[in-house]
């Protein structure tokens, strides 16, 4: 059996976890590659609704062995904490298991996070603060402290102690805060490390052996490809590579190991927090799509900005992706409309540009150029074969096919598992 990264095509948020829950059903192994609880992936199945933030949405089935990568950042209090409710659901977790190269979100990655968004006063990035991009910045300074540090106290009080000192100078000089404990902060992530134990080992032997037994592998991507460090909205961006070639170096395999790469794309766009998005909508239809579709963060519950669906962003990920195949979702969010509209390219400085710019105020310049499709108005979420969609939602899935070039595999009409028509195959 292959490998299979499950990648989020825009700028997040666009059904992944649904994707993953539906494909995990038989998997051998689902590993989660990239981000960490700044993601959120909302899953809908027989035990439930459940909003992970670092659990792979694999972990409601028996068979499948769940990896959290060496590619996560880690903040062991809220992993702990979502371990702890699946377990009060029914939810076995002892399948569960994390990267020993996995680094750690410290109690100094979250202040300086917060209060480094809060220095940018009105130029902030709009970032959780969760201390995502600080655990991140120390990994490529090599300040980070990783999970397997967990395991050995001796090694971790060196680590720390290294670090604090380090971190406490910028906490009291630059920001004027009371510094963080030594003792404090070591005895709790000595606690962290007795209850996650269990969990922590070297997991690329582990996908190894999977594939090598013939079992499928899912790599969980999180976050979307437009909020790359590299190829997104820089400096709107997240921390760590939501692509697919990311799923190589947050995993540990190699990528010819990797057989198919399925983008993630919603029926529209959605963005959360500052940066550019061409298609974006500030009017009645704007508000129509944020409250059918319940478009509120799932980590933050901030509201998120909505627009049309976005061809020529969808173009760019789906050439620096690799897409095989696409899952189209949300589709039964637009069956009230009259009429849609798809981007089809951008007018800039008074020219039509058919890419995607790199130069984020060249983007923030760039004014959608759109193509009108009539809408269906009629529901679809009841519906489970593609021939009988209406005439008029096949073609605009047709449409998304043609501008994007690539086939669709999936669509998603609701949360909940049954509710998905499968197009065509994805092996």
């Amino acid at each position: 059996m292959p490998a299979i990264a499950v990648i989020g095509a825009q700028w997040g948020d666009e059904g992944k976890g649904k994707v993953i829950d539906l494909l995990a059903e038989k998997a051998g192994v689902v590993v989660r590659f990239s981000g960490g609880d700044n993601a959120g992936h909302t899953v809908v199945n027989p035990y439930g609704e459940f909003r992970l933030h670092l659990v792979p949405c694999g972990i409601f089935y028996p068979q499948a062995v769940c990896i959290i990568g060496n590619g996560v950042v880690i903040n062991p209090a809220v992993l702990i904490d979502e371990i702890d409710q699946l377990n009060q659901r029914g939810v076995d977790t002892t399948r569960l298991f994390i990267s020993d190269r996995a680094n750690l979100i410290m109690p100094y990655h979250i202040l300086l996070d917060g209060l480094e968004e809060e220095s940018r006063a009105g130029k902030a990035l709009g970032t959780t603060r969760k201390g995502i991009g600080p655990a991140f910045a120390d990994k490529a300074a090599r300040l980070g402290i990783r999970t397997g540090d967990l395991l050995d106290k001796e090694r971790l009080l060196e680590r720390l102690r290294l670090t604090l000192d380090y971190k406490n100078i910028i906490l009291t000089k630059v920001y004027e805060v009371s510094p963080l404990s030594l003792d404090e902060v070591y005895n709790q992530y000595c606690q962290y490390g007795e209850r996650l134990a269990p969990h922590i080992r070297e997991t690329t032997i582990m996908l190894e052996e999977a594939l090598n037994r013939g079992e499928l592998v899912l790599l969980e991507g999180a976050q979307g490809a437009l909020l790359d460090p590299d190829f997104g909205t820089y400096p709107y961006t997240t921390s760590s590579s939501p692509l697919a070639g990311g799923g190589c170096l947050g995993t540990g395999l190699s990528p010819t190991r990797i057989n198919r790469i399925l983008g993630v794309f919603k029926a529209y766009c959605t963005r959360v927090g500052a940066g550019p998005m061409p298609t974006e909508l500030k009017d009645e239809t704007s508000d129509l799509i944020r409250e059918r579709g319940h478009e509120y963060g799932t980590t933050t519950g901030r509201p998120r900005r909505c627009g049309w669906f976005d061809a020529v962003a969808a173009r760019f990920s789906t050439r620096i992706n690799g897409f095989t195949g696409a899952a189209i979702t949300r589709i039964d969010v637009l069956d009230t409309l009259p009429r849609l509209k798809i981007c089809v390219g951008y007018k800039l400085d008074g020219h039509t540009i058919d890419y995607f710019p790199g130069n984020v105020a060249t983007l923030e310049r760039c004014q959608p150029i759109y193509e009108e499709l009539p809408g269906w108005q009629t529901p679809t979420s009841h519906i489970r074969q593609y021939e009988q969609l209406p005439p008029k939602a096949r073609q605009y899935i047709a449409r998304l096919e043609e501008l994007t070039s690539c086939p669709v595999n999936l669509i998603s009409i609701g949360k909940a598992r049954e509710q998905t028509i499968h197009k065509m195959p994805i092996l």
